[in-house]
């Protein structure tokens, strides 16, 4: 009785582990995904969600490595999707595919299921590039091909002008090249290397020969000397004055003097030449150039141009009257004007027994009898004094002595006279200058005595003072 009860219980526990085993399997079946459902052409038979998800996201990146070519004009450039910034836009079908044949009442999951059975289920993947990343390779990397249209200029040839033809460019339409790429993966890609043609426009030049015979007219004019320049200084401003002397703006155009005369090098034409900085003369290649940019600041006021951009120097210049100069340093100093007349206009620099002119064309329209003046007016001056400077690095007898700059506060104003009457006084800017001490270096290397005499003459800031003790030391010397 005991055996027979023994086998009944051995009986009982092998048909539970066997549905134990079968309800696991079933629910193992339940959680995959059931045969003949594909995302694209990828099958995810037996897959749970969570598998199918990570095979799709693969195939998201070996895609990603295929190339879109794109053609520009007769240029090709390639890129991988993935540098675009492919993606799927419809992963939620993997979802989809995980219930299919599991969801809905028993007569939808039957017909699912048996519709499996004579035909596979695929859903297509829909795909996306970043439009950002598209519009940044467009317009950063597509646009190197561009030829940019060269605009009729003028050239002046014995006191008349000479008209200069055109040539047409091409440029690629940035906006629609984007919308192509974007559209192209979106509605036709079929997963496969492609290439893609790029929309270009023509680049038409600027200038008829009718809009550019009406430049015929002196607006303005005006000249400086640099006679007291040396021979670094002079080819510095002859340089600058060759590199404006031909420019052309049409009306609208924005002229900068900086993009203009640099970069300051020796392969552009420079040499190394005195300039202001830090409230100080140093020597720097291109110093000087500030007078080209002052004397064409001048010839724009009398063509009355529209400043942009001008800034005064940091210390007081002679070649103009104060609040009439325009100071270019580096980057953050330039000076900018606008044609804001209806015509082209010409801009001729000419250097000749050390001065510098410049002389703006266009078509004038101002009436006859009406005429202009700029007039200085000094507000204050600060005296520079002077500073006497103890070198430890130079003989006793040594002593040089840099000018001094006053300091000034000026203003610049605009007359205009009709009929020799004044009409109007408008002011045009305000300058601060600083001022500069006469420098005197006084050399203090020598005898410990007179060595300290010399230091303590120097202390006191009393030019008499030291004067008087350094001929002591001279003749002492002697």
């Amino acid at each position: 009785m005991k055996k027979y009860i023994g086998a009944l219980l051995l009986l009982v526990l092998v048909l539970a582990g066997m549905g134990d085993r079968e309800a696991l399997a079933k629910e193992k079946q339940e959680e995959t995904i059931h045969t003949g459902v594909y995302a694209d052409e990828i099958d995810l038979s037996g897959m749970t969600a969570a598998e199918a998800e990570l095979e799709v996201k693969n195939y998201i990146s070996r895609l990603g490595e295929e190339t879109l070519t794109l053609e520009i004009f007769d240029e090709q450039l390639s890129v991988t999707l993935g540098e675009l910034g492919l993606e799927c836009t419809n992963l939620n079908v993997i979802e989809e595919a995980a219930q299919l044949g599991k969801a809905g009442n028993a007569i939808k999951r039957y017909k699912e299921r048996k519709d499996l059975e004579h035909e596979n289920k695929v859903y297509g993947l829909e795909w996306k590039l970043d439009s950002d990343l598209v519009r940044n390779f467009v317009t950063t990397e597509c646009v190197k091909f561009d030829s940019a249209a060269e605009d009729a200029a003028l050239r002046r040839v014995n006191g008349s002008f000479e008209i200069v033809d055109g040539n047409t460019g091409t440029k690629l339409d940035t906006e629609g090249s984007v919308r192509i790429i974007l559209d192209f993966i979106e509605n036709e890609w079929d997963k496969e290397n492609a290439t893609v043609t790029l929309p270009v426009e023509t680049d038409y030049p600027r200038g008829s020969e009718e809009e550019l015979s009406r430049v015929k007219d002196v607006l303005g004019t005006f000249t400086t000397s640099y006679s007291t320049s040396n021979g670094a200084r002079s080819q510095n401003v002859a340089n600058g004055a060759e590199l404006i002397n031909g420019t052309v703006l049409y009306p609208g155009d924005t002229f900068s003097a900086y993009e203009v005369v640099s970069p300051f090098t020796k392969e552009n034409g420079y040499e190394m030449a005195g300039s202001y900085l830090n409230g100080k003369v140093v020597d720097s290649l291109g110093g000087g150039i500030c007078q080209v940019s002052t004397t064409l600041y001048n010839a724009v006021l009398l063509s009355e141009l529209e400043v942009v951009e001008r800034s005064n120097h940091s210390m007081i210049v002679t070649y103009v009257d104060p609040s009439a100069d325009a100071a270019i340093a580096g980057t953050y100093k330039d000076f900018k004007f606008k044609n804001n007349t209806d015509a082209p206009i010409y801009i001729e620099g000419v250097t000749a027994n050390k001065q510098i002119t410049f002389t703006i064309y266009g078509e004038e329209t101002r009436p006859s009898n009406r005429t202009i003046k700029y007039v200085s007016q000094t507000l204050s001056t600060t005296d520079p004094g002077v500073l006497i400077v103890a070198d430890p690095g130079q003989p006793i007898g040594y002593r040089v002595a840099e000018s001094a700059h006053r300091g000034v506060v000026a203003e610049l104003y605009k007359h205009v006279y009709v009929n020799g009457v004044e009409e109007s006084v408008t002011k045009v800017n305000k300058s601060s200058y600083n001022a500069s001490p006469r420098t005197v270096v006084i050399g203090v290397a020598g005898d410990p005595g007179m060595s300290a005499e010399l230091v303590e003459a120097v202390a006191t800031q009393d030019e008499g003072v030291v004067n008087a003790v350094l001929a002591s030391c001279i003749e002492r010397m002697q």
